[in-house]
């Protein structure tokens, strides 16, 4: 371990080791600033050498909040012994896999046909031009250090065994990889998608929410999806279940009742006790998630975790300067300096009785402090498991008198958990989520009303374009202190222009719209692959590794390729005569094959199966009141929409020549075609929801 000792003229803290991470701006690469490994970050010029000096690179991926990545520092990268061996016979990389995605994107797609499972942290040892022959996530010191010796002592004798390998491992990434132009196919119809919705059910958690399973993940872009073909297609059993789902996340343990938002993930199957890392994309898209079920249910729990969840990202993630912060770590220092996981979070119920004191027979009914809610060492995970209204009948009040009970209670764990050690913050800022941030405050807007909810998306938008926005349309991916350093990727793109348009459309502030083209365009030129007809992860202004990779499966965070159909579907309806509307039916067609039987893995595709098989509605609103117009038909949630609006002249051929002198009138069309002006909102929406009735 680095040895600390204090400078007494200076008093300032000296270190034994230091390392070239020092001059990086990520927190996680500054964790090991200090390890006596002789980390390098990833950067041309170190793979360049490693091609002269004929080393093999040992490259080690993981990220701030990443609790296993905390242990094997511990264990090996503080240890000068293991240090030794990985100076000798590696150029070591350090990566930080929320900065990198497009490194950490191939060398997990190569220790998953290495190994066949993968994690973080991700350790590869790769020839000196990056392709690797040999990965695996933790591994404990003496395994590690004989793996290493292992390694390097293969690579001086049988190198073209090794060289092969990585060959062969290299034809197979770049074969996963492959998408095919689907030039015939018809497009996914409305009977496959039901039959593809089917398949899906049969692992859906009816009682518990989510999918049958642990650990379980929130993913939010199924839950959206199912939200969108639940109201579209009036399926109640789907509602239904995405009711479950929201509310038992709400309930588990997975939410912090006594902070605000989400933690990652539930270990378990009732969302109770959760890996406690905080990251800054969930908490962003299950914003959105909850205000859009909330216009659809008015359901006051959901609007109270929008409140809470914003409440939440204000007080621990918010730069003073308006962009948002990556995470907070799932470890923290215990009463005896340990660092442990969740040790923030967790209560006894001795501590509860001290803090509590009469009202504790009431909140330990609440939040199950009991066996249902026991964790481990006797520490509890607040989780609920019945309604406000059930439990008000129990202990004989009424439901406004028990929540505010439990909202008194819960501020006085508040300010007693504040006193404890906070969980590690990684303050960098990475565009794609804060715009997935954006996103949720502009969804909350729109749907709760509230206006210091648009005032902070304002500041953030603002913040995006001065800081990560280049002269040319380009985006840096981070920033930290004043500085951006990585140029964008995909995903950084398509979210960002996903954001702008719903921007657009609760302001009607056209810069918004016409960022979100600038960024689209300039998409295009430098990420299009014409072979395929879908987009790459990387720029063709960027050194590529092995492959381009192009991301087509919608995980915890959706495609970039996926979010990129939508948006150019949208874009199309405001920009005749662009072709972005083909371009999306295209890369639709590209990935549609594998929808009928894994359509979770394309949740967010499947709104363009939607949007493109039914009524995809233009609303365009015209005159003095045309914004409070737009603000009452916005705060309904209706999906297969785009709303434009102008007080006056506007150069969007949907608002031209559409203006009445001291009227506002609403415009609804389906590709350009429009029914008769309607003056109230009431009308646009009886046109729109009910068009039967219409």
């Amino acid at each position: 371990m680095a040895v600390l000792g204090c400078n007494p003229k200076s008093n300032e803290v000296t270190h034994e080791h230091t390392n070239a991470l020092i001059h990086e701006t990520s927190p996680y690469l500054l964790q090991h600033a200090h390890n006596p490994v002789n980390w390098e970050a990833w950067h041309p010029e170190v793979l360049e050498r490693a091609k002269k000096e004929d080393k093999l690179l040992l490259i080690s991926i993981g990220y701030a909040a990443c609790h296993w990545c905390h242990v094997m520092e511990k264990e090996c990268f503080e240890d000068p012994e293991v240090a030794k061996v990985m100076n000798e016979h590696f150029i070591n990389i350090k990566i930080d896999r929320e900065e990198r995605p497009d490194v950490d994107q191939i060398y997990m797609d190569a220790i998953q046909i290495i190994s066949g499972n993968g994690g973080w942290p991700l350790n590869i040892v790769a020839l000196p031009d990056g392709r690797p022959f040999w990965g695996a996530t933790y591994v404990p010191k003496e395994n590690w250090m004989k793996s290493l010796h292992q390694l390097a002592d293969l690579y001086q004798k049988d190198k073209p065994r090794i060289t092969q390998y990585a060959s062969d491992l290299a034809n197979g990434l770049h074969a996963i990889n492959l998408v095919e132009h689907n030039k015939e196919s018809d497009l996914f119809n409305l009977e496959q998608l039901e039959a593809s919705v089917h398949n899906w059910s049969q692992y859906f958690d009816i009682f518990l929410g989510g999918h049958k399973r642990a650990p379980k993940f929130m993913m939010p872009n199924n839950w959206e999806f199912l939200l969108h073909y639940a109201t579209t297609q009036n399926r109640k059993d789907i509602m239904e279940f995405v009711d479950t789902t929201l509310t038992r996340m709400a309930y588990g343990g997975i939410f912090d009742h006594v902070g605000g938002g989400f933690s990652r993930y539930a270990v378990d199957t009732k969302w109770h006790v959760p890996h406690f890392e905080k990251m800054l994309y969930d908490n962003g898209q299950l914003i959105s998630l909850y205000a859009k079920t909330y216009a659809v249910t008015k359901n006051e729990l959901y609007k109270k975790v929008v409140e809470e969840t914003i409440a939440f990202t204000k007080e621990e993630l918010l730069d003073e300067n308006g962009g948002f912060y990556s995470s907070l770590d799932a470890d923290s220092l215990d009463e005896h300096g340990n660092l442990e996981e969740g040790a923030y979070y967790v209560w006894m119920k001795e501590e509860l009785e001290r803090l509590l004191g009469n009202d504790l027979e009431v909140f330990q009914d609440y939040f199950n402090i009991n066996s249902y809610g026991l964790w481990e060492e006797e520490n509890y995970v607040l989780i609920r498991d019945r309604n406000d209204e059930e439990l008000a009948q129990k202990h004989g009040i009424s439901v406004l008198g028990l929540q505010k009970k439990m909202k008194a209670d819960l501020a006085i764990l508040k300010k007693e958990r504040s006193k404890r050690p906070k969980p590690r913050l990684d303050d960098k800022i990475l565009t794609s989520w804060n715009a997935l941030m954006l996103k949720g405050l502009i969804d909350a807007y729109r749907y709760l009303g509230n206006q210091e909810y648009l005032d902070l998306a304002l500041k953030n938008a603002d913040f995006i374009q001065k800081e990560m926005v280049k002269e040319d349309h380009s985006l840096y991916r981070n920033h930290k202190q004043g500085k951006s350093t990585i140029n964008a990727f995909l995903e950084d793109y398509a979210t960002l222009i996903d954001a702008y348009i719903s921007l657009y459309e609760v302001t009607f502030d056209e810069q918004w719209l016409y960022n979100a083209k600038s960024l689209t365009d300039y998409a295009h030129q430098h990420f299009f692959d014409v072979d395929s007809g879908m987009y790459f992860f990387t720029s063709d202004e960027d050194r590529s590794l092995i492959r381009r990779s192009i991301e087509t499966n919608d995980n915890v965070i959706s495609s970039s390729n996926s979010i990129m159909a939508n948006n150019l579907f949208k874009l199309d309806k405001l920009f005749y005569g662009e072709g972005y509307g083909s371009i999306a039916t295209q890369m639709l067609k590209n990935v549609q094959q594998d929808f009928g039987q894994r359509a979770q893995g394309y949740a967010n595709w499947l709104h363009l199966v939607l949007y493109l098989n039914q009524n995809f509605y233009e609303i365009a609103l015209v005159g003095t009141q045309s914004k409070t117009m737009g603000t009452e038909v916005a705060s309904h949630y209706i999906p297969n929409s785009i709303l434009a609006g102008s007080k006056g002249k506007s150069n969007l051929e949907l608002l031209q020549n559409r203006e009445v002198p001291d009227k506002t009138l609403a415009y609804v069309c389906i590709e350009g075609a429009c029914k008769l002006p309607v003056s109230t909102a009431e009308e646009v929406l009886v046109q729109v929801m009910y068009p039967e009735q219409d």
